[in-house]
Parts: structure tokens; sequence; C-alpha cells
């Protein structure tokens, strides 16, 4: 069947076409309206900016999906969209459309939760991933351990306590002055450094699957405040590769107690830092120590798209998931 998706939890319009089968997982089309750019002049998104900009885009992205798609509206089977958590006025632009579309069209409408979606990325990248299996999520809202149980029940174990791990990734590059979004900026950066030339406070809570992520970015602010004003050249390399470190050192080191403690011996990473290629490599080598299989995203699936949004609303509505006209959004 087609899967008609749309996404707009924080700053990406997007809309996919998939199709599902029991046997075949294919990406039709894959359409998402960056706002970086606009975004990238506050260095940080502004949520009513972002809801705009979603309404201006949505209509011209859905005929682009379908044309791209080479499918009409009468050949989707159901319509699937984000309905958190994420920026309310955001979800809101795509919920409202995708219930105004599937309504007028007598199409079944399926709500899909974000962050399933980030994880049932992995489903269109590998054909013959499926449930149980261990999930992290890390990205700019979230940073937590999940016991997937099958394609539509999942419980997180563990997860930070406050920032998540890619809101601290973008506000300290943020402050180091690097590109909007900080995040990618820093991947980059951290490769060129000595990640052993500054000690920062590990986030790990002993004795738990949990982080804190807060005082780590204030010690990393602090120091580059207290740098600026002794008058003391920064070295932002170094700067980047400690912080990386700490940050995937840390995440790394509950890998083992949560295969442990779920019983898999598969691990799924999933969300915008997925993408992180440090953060890969550690989540890679924690599989190896502990005889795990290993996967991730392609990179053009870890970012906000609607693809992962058509993937999980397949599940769901072979869950028997359905929505009405009361469907609403909600932030957290």
């Amino acid at each position: 069947m087609y899967i008609l998706a749309f996404e707009s939890s924080c700053d990406e319009t997007a809309c996919s076409v998939c199709e599902m089968t029991e046997g075949k997982r294919i990406i039709k089309s894959n359409i998402i309206a960056s706002q970086v750019a606009t975004h990238a002049l506050y260095g940080g998104v502004v949520p009513e900016i972002a809801s705009r900009a979603h309404i201006e885009a949505i209509s011209k992205i859905t005929y682009e999906a379908l044309s791209v798609a080479g499918v009409s509206l009468k050949e989707i089977g159901a319509i699937a969209v984000t309905n958190g958590p994420g920026l309310i006025g955001a979800l809101l632009v795509a919920v409202n459309f995708a219930k105004s579309l599937a309504f007028a069209y007598n199409i079944p409408l399926v709500p899909v939760d974000h962050i399933k979606g980030h994880i049932a990325s992995n489903y269109m990248t590998y054909q013959e991933l499926k449930p149980p299996f261990l999930a992290l999520v890390v990205s700019g809202g979230h940073t937590s351990f999940f016991d997937v149980k099958s394609y539509t029940e999942l419980k997180e174990i563990g997860s930070t306590l406050d920032d998540a791990a890619g809101e601290c990734f973008d506000k300290i590059g943020r402050v180091m002055g690097l590109p909007y979004p900080g995040g990618h900026a820093m991947d980059l950066l951290a490769r060129e450094g000595d990640k052993n030339a500054i000690r920062f406070p590990s986030p790990s809570i002993n004795d738990t699957l949990n982080l804190s992520f807060s005082g780590l970015k204030t010690s990393v602010i602090n120091y580059i405040n207290t740098q600026r004003q002794k008058d003391i050249e920064l070295v932002p390399k170094d700067i980047a590769a400690s912080f990386t470190r700490t940050v995937v050192d840390a995440i790394c080191s509950k890998i083992g107690s949560a295969l442990k403690k779920t019983g898999y011996d598969k691990v799924v990473l999933a969300g915008g830092v997925s993408a992180n290629s440090h953060l890969r490599a550690g989540v890679l080598a924690e599989c190896k120590k502990f005889g795990a299989e290993f996967y991730a995203p392609e990179l053009s699936l870890c970012g906000d798209n609607a693809v992962m949004i058509g993937a999980q609303g397949y599940y769901e509505f072979l869950n028997g998931v359905r929505a009405d006209e009361s469907l609403n959004a909600y932030p957290s």
C-alpha cells in the first residue's frame, strides 16, 4: 500500500510517499522544505516563524511528493502525520492539513509519535530489521534508551533528566561562533582536535540508564567565557573534540547495561544526532564489545523527515490505529 506522510514538528516541512508491504519498504518520494537559512539569522529555531513557513510550504511539497512518486491521491491507502512531540504551532500545521486531506478524500488518518518515527527510519534503511531491539534516540529534544518490543510498542528505560545532547551541541556551537546548526559544525571540528585536551564533567548518572547534560553544558560555556575573560586564546577544535568525547563516552557507557537489562542483541541508533560520526563510531564499538548488531539510518534519514513517519504510520495502521476529526497535536 502507499502511505502519504507529513512531518512538521520543528523547522522542516516534509512530505513523502512510501510503498509498504510485508515484504518490501520503498521510498517513492522524500520532499523536505528546510528552514535552516531562515533560522540561522537568529541562531536557533523561532517557533512562530517556523509555523508560518510550514503553512507556506506544505501544499507545494504535497503536490511535489505525489508527482515524484508517480502516485495519485486515489491510490493512497493511508495518510500518516506527526502529532507530537514538538513545537505545538508547527505540529498543528501538518495535523490540520493531513486531517483535511484525509476527510476530503475519505482516506484513513494515522497519527504518529515523532520518536517512534525516528526509530522507524531504520526500517527503511534495513529491509531485514524487525523488533525486538534496544533503541537509542539522540536528537535536539531527546536522549533516551527504549526497549522496542514490537513495531508499535516501546518502553523508555533511560533518558536525560534535563537537556538533550543535540541541544547542547547546538548551543555550545553557537557560543563558540560556529555556523548554524552547531551540531554538524561541531562534528567536523571535533575531528581535528585533541579529545583529551580538556576535562569536562561526565553527564552519566551512576547505577542508572539516565543522563544529565545541563551541568556539562554549563561547564563548557563557563570554560569558554573564562578563557575569553582572561584573554586566553581559545582552541575551538580542542573544545569541540573534548566536549564530543565526553558526550559520546557517557552515552556509550550505558549501552552494556541497557543490553543486559533488555536481553537483546541489536542496537538501533536514531534521531538527528545519529548523523554524528563520533557517536556512530562509539556506539558501533560498544556493539562489537558486547556482540550486538548495530543499525543506524542512512544520513538522509537522520534528521526530521516524512519517510520515517510513513514507515511508522504503516505499522500503526496495521495495528488498527486511526484518528478522526478530533485529532490534536501535543508538544511533549
